[in-house]
């Protein structure tokens, strides 16, 4: 079973990066899905794959990630120049990031129109 946990900003705002990443990589290594509300920064990412490459054993295996944000292209003038000042104020936060175990996530890709997350068959436990 998928199990996907959404992680509000709120939640993360007040940490660290380090602890940002810890609790992240926590929700992971429970093999569960997180979906964060927003984006980490780009050291964020960083990060999160250093910790990820130092954490790697048996039981764990990495991670896939996956940002999504609006596509702006076909926003007009007045639109981007709001954005603008929203990350400003905000950084630049708005979008949803999923982070997976790689147990379970075999890849993720994004489509125009959707998302595929393509997840590894595990094999049933005899009862």
């Amino acid at each position: 079973m998928l199990t996907l946990q959404f992680i509000p900003y709120s939640d993360i705002e007040g940490l660290s990066s380090e602890k940002r990443v810890k609790k992240i990589l926590d929700v992971v290594k429970s093999e569960k899905v997180a979906l964060l509300e927003g984006r980490l920064t780009r050291e964020e990412e960083t990060g999160l794959i250093s910790t990820t490459m130092e954490n790697i054993n048996s039981n764990f295996k990495g991670i896939e990630l996956l940002v999504l944000t609006a596509d702006r292209k076909s926003v007009g003038m007045m639109k981007k120049i709001q954005n603008m000042v929203v990350e400003l104020i905000s950084g630049t936060r708005q979008g949803i990031t999923i982070i997976g175990p790689a147990t379970i996530i075999k890849d993720i890709k994004k489509d125009p129109d959707k998302i595929q997350l393509l997840t590894v068959e595990r094999k049933r436990k005899k009862r």
